[in-house]
């Protein structure tokens, strides 16, 4: 399975943000700078949450 990484809208032209894949049941979360150096990976709800929250604070 080929991921297809996304960046936000909100990051704009900047290369300073995280690029999501979404592979069902999980979200991969990696660095836009350093594409290779590996992802962070979540249940997609841990990671719904994560959103949740960040979008409170």
């Amino acid at each position: 399975m080929e991921l297809r990484w996304r960046k936000s809208s909100y990051s704009g032209n900047d290369a300073d943000c995280v690029e999501l894949a979404l592979a069902t049941p999980h979200a991969l979360v990696r660095d836009s700078k350093n594409p290779n150096a590996g992802f962070l990976t979540l249940p997609t709800s841990a990671f719904t949450n994560l959103i949740r929250v960040a979008k409170t604070h």
